[in-house]
C-alpha cells in the first residue's frame, strides 16, 4: 500500500512504531484463517497458557517461534490457522483464587461450589484479558475468531466423550491406590506434578520387640510418623538370618497391636538390616506387599496432613511434629538403635510446594499400557511425530515405555467435573448425561488439567462433531512448539490421546526449545530474584528487538541465556536497518512499483548484491524449514549489515551521485528491490518495524503480513560478478586494515600497487578500479602482473593478488614483521585444518563432490597465501 509520506522518522523509536499497529492488523483480519481451498492449509495450536498470571520470557520465546513459523507460511501462500486459547489450570488457578479469598476472610466452603466457581470465572476473565494484551505487545498473529478455553462448552463435550469411551473400553477405572497427595491443596497429584528436592533428613534405626519376648528386630525408616499404620514387618524369604522369625509376630511399639513377620522378595537383604516395616496405606511399594499378603490398610492421617484417630495418642498432631514425638517416645522405651543423617529426595507439590504424602485413596485412573503401546507403535511408522531435535524422541519413548497408570481425579471444584454418578446401592453410572431416576449423586471431583489439554489439538477444532469443518481441514496440525520440560506432562498425552481417538498424530513436528536462563546460566526464579518481565524489555527496546534476540540466540533444544546487552545489540541492528532504509527512501522518492526494473542490470555491484540476495533467500528459506533460526539470524545479519548496508549502499553512492541517469534508475531499482526482500525475510522476526518501513516502499499490497515470501530469481544470479566483488571487497578491507595499523587516516592519499597473479585478475581489477579509488583513496594506483616493488612497503595478500603500500617514514619493520608472522600462523592453522579434512577418508568418500572440490580450492588458496607471506617476511629481514 502506498502512503502519501515516503520518508521515515529521523530516529528509530520502537514505541511509536509499535503503537496501534497490532490493533490494525487484528481489525483488518490479516491473521484469520480463510478456509480458502485453493490454498494448502497449515495449522498450529498455541500451547495454552494458564490463566494464573502474567506471561514470562519462556512464553515470549515459545510464542514468537510459533509466530515466525506461521507468518512465514502465510507469506508463502498457505491458509494459516494459528489457534489461540488458554488453560483453566485447575489446581493452580483454584489455589490463586482461594488465596485471594483468604485475604478477604472467606473460604470456598463458605461460598459453596457454585458461587466459588463463579469467582474463578471472574478471575479467568480478568487474567485472560491481561494475557491477550501481552500477546498483542509481542505482535502475535493469532486468529482470535477461533479462540478456545479448556473449560468451554465444546471442550467439555470432548472431555466427557473421551472419559466415557475410555471407561467403556476398560481403560478408565476407579480404585484404591497409593497416590501423591497434596495436603495443602487437599488433592491428588499425578507423578509429574511432583517435584523432587534433595532434603536433609534422617534414617531412624529402631527396635521392634518380638511378641514372645525373645528379642527384637531392627527396622530402619525415614518416616516414623507412619509407624501407627504399620501392619507387618517383612524379611526376604531366602535371608538365613531371619528364617526362624517368619510367621511370628511383633508387638508394634506405642500402638499395643500385634503385627505379623512376613517373607517377601521385595525386601533387599543387603540394604540396612534386611528388615522393613510395611505400611500399606502410606507407601506404594508397601501397598503392593500388602496386596500379596492380604494385609489391612490403616490410614493414619487426615487429608490436611495431620494425624487422625488411627494414630492413637498422636491424633491431631501435624505429621512432622508427630515424627519428633514418636522418636522421643521410642527413645524413652530404649528402642532407638541409632539415628543417621540421610539426605534424600523428597517429593513436593509443583503448585503449593507442600511435601507430598503417599496416601491411600479412592481415585480415578487411566490404564496406560494399551494407550502407550499404540503411541509407541506410531513412532515406528512413517506417520510418527518428528521431534526437533530428534534426540527428544528417545526421551519421549523412554517415558512412554516406563509409564504408570495415570491418576486423573482431583479433589477440586474448578475443572471438568467427572461424568460419574453414584447411588446408595453402590452402583456407578458413567455417561454423557446424568442417569434417569432419583437417588443419584454426581462425583464431586474434577479431572486433572492435563486430561483436557491432552485433547487440545483436536478438541479445539470441533471434534467429536463429525462435520466439524475446522477439524476436517486443519487437523492434524503441522507443528507444535514447546519446551523440553513438558514432554512428559503434555506432549506425550496429546500423542496417545490423538492416536486413540483420531487414529492420527496430533502434529507432524514437535519443535522443542529449552529454558530461558539468566546470564550466569541459572534458572529464573522468584527466590533468586533474577526473573525478567518481557513487557519491561519491550518498553525499553521494543518487541522486535526482544523477538529477534529470543529466536536467533540459540539452536533448537538448547537453553537460552538472557542478556540485556544482546537485546541492545539487536536494537542496534534494527537501527542500522532503519537508517539504511531512510537513505533508500530519500533516493527513490517518487518511485512506484512499476519503476522497479531489473532487466538491464550491468554494474558489477548491482549484479553482486542481487546474487547475494538470492543466496540469502535460499539459505534463510532452507534453514527456516529446519527451524534453525540461530543460523537464519547469522545469514541475515551478514547479508543485511555487511553486504547491503556497509558495502552496497556505500558503493551505490558512486552511481547515485554521478551523471548517468540510466545507471541511477537501475541502482535505485536494485536498492528498492533488495530492501523490499530484506523486509520480507525479516518480517516474521520483526513484524512491527518491517511493516512500518514496507508501508513507505513502492510496493503493491495492503500489508507485509500477506506479502509474498521472497523467492530465488535465477536470472539475477551472476557468479562472475559475485567473485569479482568479493575480490574488490577483500582488497579494500586489506588496505583499510593496513591504514589502521599504521594510523594513516582514509583522508590521506597513499600510493597503492597491486600485483595481479594472472592477466584475468588484472583485467578484473582494472575494470572496476573506481571502487578501489573510491574506498581506498590512492594518490596513485598501479595494477599489473609484474611490478617493481620498493623495499619499504606494507603488504597484504588477497586471493589472486598482492597489495603493496609504500609508506616511507611510517612503516615499522619490526611491527610489520610481527604482523606478518601472526598472519603466517593463521594461514598455517587454516592449511592444517583443511588438509586434515581432506586426509579424512570418510569425509572425502561421503561429502558431496562439490564440497570436496571447494575444500581442495581452499587448500590451494591458503598454500599460495602462505608462500607469499613467508616470502615477505624474508624480504623484510633483508632490509
Amino acid at each position: 500500500m502506498m502512503t502519501e509520506k515516503q520518508t521515515l522518522a529521523t530516529k528509530y523509536e520502537p514505541q511509536s512504531i509499535e503503537e496501534g499497529r497490532y490493533d490494525w492488523w487484528v481489525k483488518q483480519g490479516f491473521f484469520e484463517a480463510t478456509g480458502d481451498t485453493a490454498k494448502k492449509p497449515f495449522s498450529v495450536v498455541i500451547p495454552p497458557p494458564n490463566v494464573t498470571g502474567k506471561l514470562h520470557l519462556g512464553h515470549a520465546w515459545d510464542t514468537t517461534l510459533q509466530d515466525i513459523i506461521t507468518r512465514q507460511k502465510r507469506m508463502q501462500g498457505y491458509d494459516v490457522l494459528w489457534l489461540p486459547g488458554m488453560d483453566h489450570a485447575g489446581i493452580a488457578t483454584q489455589a490463586k483464587v482461594e488465596a485471594k479469598l483468604r485475604e478477604e476472610g472467606v473460604t470456598r466452603y463458605d461460598l459453596g461450589r457454585e458461587k466459588f466457581v463463579e469467582q474463578v470465572w471472574d478471575w479467568k476473565e480478568e487474567y485472560a484479558g491481561h494475557i491477550r494484551q501481552q500477546w498483542g505487545k509481542l505482535g502475535l498473529g493469532l486468529d482470535y475468531s477461533k479462540e478456545r478455553f479448556t473449560l468451554d462448552a465444546g471442550l467439555n463435550t470432548a472431555v466427557n466423550k473421551v472419559f466415557v469411551d475410555l471407561y467403556k473400553k476398560g481403560l478408565i477405572y476407579r480404585g484404591e491406590r497409593i497416590i501423591n497427595w497434596d495436603p495443602a491443596a487437599k488433592t491428588a497429584l499425578s507423578d509429574i506434578e511432583v517435584i523432587h528436592k534433595d532434603v536433609a533428613g534422617h534414617f531412624y534405626h529402631l527396635r521392634y520387640p518380638l511378641t514372645d519376648g525373645s528379642g527384637f528386630l531392627e527396622v530402619a525408616t525415614t518416616r516414623p510418623e507412619t509407624i501407627p499404620g504399620d501392619t507387618a514387618v517383612a524379611v526376604h524369604p531366602d535371608d538365613e538370618r531371619y528364617q526362624k522369625y517368619i510367621g511370628k509376630t511383633i508387638k508394634l511399639p506405642l500402638m499395643d497391636r500385634e503385627i505379623p513377620i512376613i517373607a517377601d522378595e521385595y525386601v533387599e537383604r543387603e540394604f540396612g538390616s534386611g528388615v522393613v516395616k510395611i505400611t500399606p496405606a502410606h507407601d506404594p511399594n508397601d501397598f503392593e506387599v500388602g496386596e500379596r499378603h492380604d494385609l489391612p490398610r490403616i490410614i493414619v492421617m487426615h487429608e490436611d496432613g495431620s494425624m487422625n484417630e488411627n494414630a492413637g495418642k498422636y491424633e491431631g498432631m501435624d505429621r512432622f511434629e508427630c515424627r519428633k514425638a514418636i522418636i522421643k517416645d521410642f527413645e524413652a522405651l530404649d528402642l532407638v538403635v541409632k539415628i543417621e543423617d540421610h539426605p534424600h529426595s523428597v517429593g513436593h507439590s509443583e503448585r503449593t510446594d507442600a511435601v507430598v504424602e503417599p496416601y491411600l485413596s479412592k481415585q480415578w485412573f487411566v490404564k496406560m499400557t494399551p494407550l502407550a503401546e499404540q503411541a509407541l507403535a506410531l513412532q515406528k511408522s512413517e506417520d510418527k511425530v518428528n521431534f526437533v531435535p530428534d534426540r527428544f524422541d528417545a526421551q519421549y519413548v523412554r517415558w512412554m515405555e516406563n509409564i504408570h497408570d495415570w491418576c486423573i481425579s482431583r479433589q477440586l471444584w474448578w475443572g471438568h467435573q467427572i461424568p460419574a454418578w453414584y447411588n446408595e446401592a453402590g452402583e456407578i453410572h458413567v455417561g454423557m448425561e446424568a442417569p434417569a431416576g432419583e437417588g443419584w449423586t454426581r462425583d464431586n471431583d474434577v479431572l486433572d488439567t492435563w486430561f483436557s489439554s491432552a485433547l487440545w489439538p483436536f478438541s479445539t477444532m470441533g471434534w467429536p462433531e463429525e462435520d466439524a469443518e475446522m477439524y476436517n481441514r486443519y487437523f492434524p496440525t503441522n507443528v507444535l512448539v514447546t519446551g523440553y520440560d513438558i514432554i512428559a506432562f503434555w506432549v506425550s498425552r496429546m500423542i496417545f490421546q490423538s492416536v486413540e481417538f483420531t487414529g492420527r498424530r496430533p502434529f507432524e513436528d514437535a519443535l522443542i526449545h529449552g529454558l530461558v536462563r539468566d546470564e550466569e546460566g541459572r534458572k529464573m526464579s522468584k527466590s533468586l530474584g533474577n526473573g525478567v518481565d518481557p513487557i519491561d524489555v519491550i518498553e525499553k527496546y521494543g518487541a522486535d528487538s526482544l523477538r529477534y534476540f529470543l529466536t536467533t540466540g540459540t539452536s533448537p533444544g538448547q537453553d537460552l541465556r538472557f542478556s540485556y546487552e544482546k537485546v541492545e545489540a539487536t536494537w542496534n541492528f534494527i537501527n542500522k536497518i532503519w537508517n539504511a532504509s531512510r537513505f533508500v527512501m530519500m533516493n527513490i522518492e517518487g518511485m512506484e512499483a512499476k519503476d522497479i526494473d531489473l532487466s538491464n542490470v550491468t554494474d558489477v555491484s548491482d549484479q553482486w548484491i542481487l546474487t547475494r540476495l538470492n543466496e540469502t533467500i535460499a539459505k534463510v528459506t532452507e534453514l527456516s524449514e529446519r527451524y534453525e533460526y540461530g543460523e537464519v539470524g547469522r545469514h541475515l545479519n551478514n547479508f543485511i549489515w555487511d553486504d547491503y548496508c556497509d558495502w552496497y549502499i556505500e558503493i551505490s553512492k558512486i552511481t547515485l551521485y554521478g551523471e548517468d541517469e540510466a545507471s541511477k534508475a537501475t541502482t535505485k531499482a536494485v536498492l528498492a528491490y533488495v530492501l523490499d526482500n530484506i523486509l520480507r525475510l525479516l518480517h516474521p522476526f520483526m513484524p512491527f518495524v518491517t511493516e512500518e518501513i514496507w508501508q513507505q516502499l513502492p510496493t503493491e499490497g495492503e500489508t507485509i503480513v500477506t506479502a509474498a515470501w521472497p523467492t530465488v530469481r535465477e536470472e539475477l544470479n551472476n557468479a562472475t560478478a559475485a567473485d569479482a566483488m568479493k575480490l574488490y571487497v577483500e582488497v579494500i578491507r586489506a588496505v583499510r586494515t593496513i591504514r589502521t595499523e599504521v594510523n594513516t587516516p582514509l583522508s590521506r592519499p597513499i600510493t597503492m600497487m597491486i600485483k595481479a597473479k594472472t592477466p584475468e585478475i588484472k583485467a578484473l581489477l582494472l575494470e572496476n578500479q573506481s571502487y578501489i579509488e573510491r574506498f581506498c583513496n590512492p594518490e596513485s594506483l598501479t595494477i599489473d602482473t609484474e611490478l617493481e616493488v620498493p623495499t619499504q612497503v606494507m603488504t597484504a595478500v588477497v586471493t589472486g593478488a598482492e597489495i603493496y603500500l609504500p609508506l616511507q617514514g611510517l612503516i615499522d619493520v619490526a611491527a610489520e614483521t610481527e604482523r606478518l608472522t601472526k598472519e603466517l600462523d593463521k594461514l598455517k592453522n587454516e592449511v592444517s585444518r583443511v588438509q586434515g579434512k581432506l586426509k579424512n577418508e570418510r569425509f572425502v568418500a561421503n561429502a558431496p563432490d562439490e564440497v570436496v572440490v571447494a575444500e581442495r580450492a581452499k587448500e590451494q588458496d591458503y598454500l599460495e597465501k602462505y608462500a607469499l607471506v613467508e616470502q615477505r617476511i624474508a624480504d623484510l629481514a633483508s632490509l
